[in-house]
């Protein structure tokens, strides 16, 4: 009897490295900023990200230019591989959500109330399981990512979003 040949999973689809830029990462809160450091870090250490039919691994650029998301995808090599730009509008209401929980966060640490900072948290995990949502449905058919490549990415973009 002959079995299957089952293939690993494709290494090289996944972001080899993640770069950020915009002026607001100049003026992260230090949660924000623990929030955007291990966001990257697992992103790039166990993340599923292709582009349909090209071959990885990735280098993405992800910056807010003029309202917009922009995903510039380059090879490994820095050579541009594809740009999609996603309208931030849909991803406006989860943001604010998202920056009024870090705020209420910071207020429930201080005052050392850790009931307050456990309910924060859950809150955090179901917001950030919306943005993946959304973040999946809106890359359809441009990116294929999975569930927890999302989840980092909409911290990525609400990092991105923050006001000073």
């Amino acid at each position: 009897m002959v079995m299957p040949v089952i293939a690993a999973p494709e290494r090289n689809n996944r972001l080899e490295r993640v770069v950020l830029a915009g002026e607001a990462l100049s003026r992260l809160s230090p949660l924000l900023e623990a929030d955007r450091a291990q966001a990257v870090r697992d992103l790039e250490t166990d993340s599923h990200f292709s582009l349909p039919g090209r071959a990885g691994p990735f280098i993405l650029h992800l910056s807010i230019q003029e309202g917009r998301l922009v995903f510039d995808i380059r090879r490994e090599d820095d050579v541009p591989e594809a740009a999609h730009v996603l309208a931030l509008g849909p991803f406006r209401g989860l943001i604010k959500d998202y920056h009024l929980l870090v705020e209420s966060y910071h207020l429930a640490v201080a005052e050392g109330r850790e009931a307050r900072i456990q309910a924060i948290d859950m809150g955090r995990r179901g917001l950030h399981n919306e943005g993946a949502s959304l973040m999946r449905t809106r890359l359809a058919g441009k990116v294929e990512i999975d569930f927890e490549t999302a989840r980092r990415l909409f911290t990525l973009v609400c990092v991105l979003h923050q006001r000073a």
